[in-house]
């Protein structure tokens, strides 16, 4: 069991392996805070500032970086994602509601793979917690059939390194248990509308219009 650590109260992530549906429930639950009239914002990582914008290049083989910098750029994104202008620190100050579509736990499975734990693991130690994290938890064969039509796939999206980050993933959150976040586990596999109402019964708590 990993320590406590700071938790932010107004801060929600969504984490899976590629193919779970993440961003599409993300899409279908902003329109229920928008609905709500509750402040909220959405974000994800990477982002697309240029450190984000330089991992997507290394992600899609456009430019070749070693997995340690990666590690690093990854780490150095979301610094800039936390403590940032506009940032999810900004927001949770402001009084809305952010959800982040990934975070420090996809380094750990991710990064965790191809750089080994200790790394990853240093780089993150020092970012507080989400109140809620949400993993999406989809067989990576269902998951790959999802992205065939998807017309480029990124590095890290094959059906035996999938295999590998969905056990890291659960390896991952299970070290979390009893840090005081919330982890609720999302049945991906469910048709969209009975994610979507999983997910929303799990952030309603925090909604406030």
């Amino acid at each position: 069991m990993m320590e406590r650590r700071e938790i932010l109260e107004h801060f929600v992530v969504f984490e899976g392996i590629d193919g779970t549906g993440t961003t599409t429930q993300l899409a279908r639950l902003q329109k229920r805070l928008v609905a709500t009239a509750c402040p909220h914002a959405v974000s994800c990582e990477p982002t697309n500032g240029p450190i984000g914008s330089l991992i997507r290049e290394a992600l899609f083989g456009k430019v070749l970086l070693h997995p340690h910098t990666v590690a690093r750029l990854f780490a150095a994104d979301r610094g800039e994602h936390l403590y940032g202008q506009g940032g999810i620190l900004a927001s949770s100050a402001a009084g809305l509601l952010s959800i982040s579509d990934r975070y420090l736990f996809s380094s750990l499975a991710y990064q965790g793979l191809t750089c080994g734990q200790e790394l990853p693991a240093a780089l993150n130690a020092g970012f507080p917690l989400p109140r809620l994290l949400l993993f999406f938890d989809l067989d990576p064969k269902a998951a790959m059939d999802r992205m065939a039509g998807r017309s480029k796939l990124d590095i890290y999206e094959n059906l035996e390194f999938q295999k590998q980050v969905a056990a890291a993933y659960r390896h991952a959150i299970g070290s979390f248990e009893g840090t005081g976040m919330q982890i609720v586990r999302i049945d991906a596999a469910m048709d969209p509308e009975a994610v979507e109402m999983a997910v929303w019964q799990a952030v309603l708590p925090l909604v406030k219009p």
